[in-house]
């Protein structure tokens, strides 16, 4: 999420959030949640950050859908 300066920019900007809260929280299944639906809701963004992570964009989409279960 951070290693983008444009997209940590307005993912920080939308949450409030600041880096180091963000990664003080990553842990958080909240905080997941909310990283995955800003993914999600922006296909750029989830194609890059799935191919940052080496995954395929549906990876992250059923992560998000679990967090949801």
């Amino acid at each position: 999420m951070l290693g983008d300066s444009s997209r940590a920019e307005r993912f920080l900007a939308l949450t409030g959030l600041t880096p180091d809260a963000l990664r003080a929280s990553l842990a958080s299944p909240g905080t997941q949640a909310a990283v995955l639906d800003f993914l999600c809701a922006h296909e750029p963004d989830l194609i890059a950050a799935a191919d940052a992570l080496g995954v395929a964009p549906a990876t992250l989409v059923a992560a998000r859908a679990e967090l949801e279960a």
